[in-house]
């Protein structure tokens, strides 16, 4: 009896053995697909650099070189210096100087300007004697971002040109005698500093952000693309009447863009480091853990995109209408916060926002798994829905 055991026990063991070798050389299929493949291979290495670099110089809110008109009817000392605080802020070009509001307004409407600086006469007198003036700044609202940013630009500039012509709480004004200084009401002094982004460089913000979504899109397009094309060449047919499992022809499907997502993620964190300096504060042992965790959910998103796609054609158009969304709504571009409370609440479905807001998290603020468990357990949960209803949703004809 004890023999018959041990024996029944290892054909179980052997059995086991031979499921999993199936699987290995299932993935080793796959690797020299991917690598023979002249266009896919250089999507998997060449595009994540490419895109880490264009994206994170080209998404960039940070607006500079802001075209601007000064309208300055008093001329003065006092003026002068305001507009050559403009100039020397390296957000302003000054392209028109005039005395007449008309001109700068049709230099506007021809949308040669974005801003106007409007400085009316009597200024310099009203400052001096009533501690006190006024300046006009129209923008260009076509563009709302560059409306905004640029007037909050000028506001910094008009703030710093004020605590830089008080001096010992009067007024100084270039060629000024001492006695024409007039004192000051007292005034609140603020001192800030910026945490996580000292320099307020927008790339650092962007970098972590473009990583994560590049990964998801590229893994999810992949996939998809990939099993359709199997399809159509009639490969899939083949495999379909051999006695391999439906689990193990998904899980050799998918196993090797699970290993090709972390070779990803370490080139763009390479590239992130290497040309942007990016700060790594957190462990980037719990970046790949959660890279290995979330890949799932868009190699689980293209496998149910090619259940029912019929050709690579419609494959890439579905893929391409749910990565729009989701990269859209995942806050790299806007906040979150900004969005109307209906799309937050569908925002929860999006996975690539998960991503983006841990990279940030991990990469920028050090947070570690106890910061980040809810997201970490919310992208399994999806993980293992989506792979379960693409599993479920396809067919094998044996």
């Amino acid at each position: 009896m004890f023999e018959i055991f041990f024996k029944h026990r290892g054909a179980e063991g052997t059995e086991e053995m031979n499921k999993m070798r199936t699987v290995l050389f299932l993935v080793q299929k796959e690797f020299l697909q991917v690598f023979r493949n002249k266009t896919m291979l250089p999507l998997l290495l060449v595009m994540p650099v490419v895109q880490t670099l264009l994206l994170s110089f080209a998404a960039n809110y940070e607006v500079k070189n802001l075209a601007l008109a000064v309208v300055d009817r008093d001329l003065s000392p006092a003026s002068r210096q305001l507009t050559d605080k403009f100039s020397a802020s390296g957000y302003f070009q000054v392209k028109q100087f005039s005395l007449a509001a008309k001109e700068a307004d049709r230099t506007m409407a021809a949308d040669k300007v974005d801003l106007i600086l409007e400085i009316p006469a009597n200024f310099e007198r009203d400052l001096v004697r009533e501690g006190k003036s006024s300046i006009t700044l129209t923008a260009n609202a076509i563009n709302a971002t560059k409306a905004g940013l640029g007037l909050g630009y000028a506001q910094n500039i008009v703030r710093d040109f004020n605590v830089g012509m008080v001096e010992g709480g009067r007024w100084k004004v270039e060629g000024a005698e001492p006695s024409t200084f007039y004192p000051l009401p007292s005034t609140l002094h603020v001192t800030y500093s910026n945490w996580y982004n000292p320099r307020l460089d927008y790339k650092t913000f962007m970098v972590p952000g473009i990583l994560g979504e590049i990964v998801a899109l590229i893994i999810c397009f992949l996939t998809a693309l990939n099993i359709v094309r199997e399809r159509e060449l009639g490969t899939i047919e083949q495999l379909n009447v051999t006695p391999v499992r439906k689990w193990q022809f998904i899980l050799g499907k998918l196993l090797p863009f699970w290993l090709l997502s972390l070779v990803m993620m370490t080139l763009g964190l390479t590239v992130g480091k290497l040309v942007f300096d990016i700060p790594m504060l957190g462990s980037l042992w719990l970046v790949f853990g959660y890279t290995a965790a979330f890949t799932p959910c868009m190699l689980g998103l293209g496998f149910l995109i090619s259940n029912f796609a019929d050709s690579q054609q419609q494959a890439m158009f579905t893929a391409w209408f749910f990565l729009l969304i989701f990269i859209l709504m995942c806050g790299l571009f806007t906040p979150v916060e900004s969005m109307p409370q209906w799309a937050q609440w569908l925002n929860k479905l999006n996975p690539v926002a998960y991503f983006v807001e841990f990279m940030r998290l991990v990469l920028l603020k050090g947070a570690g798994f106890q910061d980040i468990k809810g997201n970490f357990f919310t992208v399994l949960t999806y993980a293992a829905a989506v792979n379960g209803l693409a599993i479920w949703t396809y067919k094998k004809r044996a």
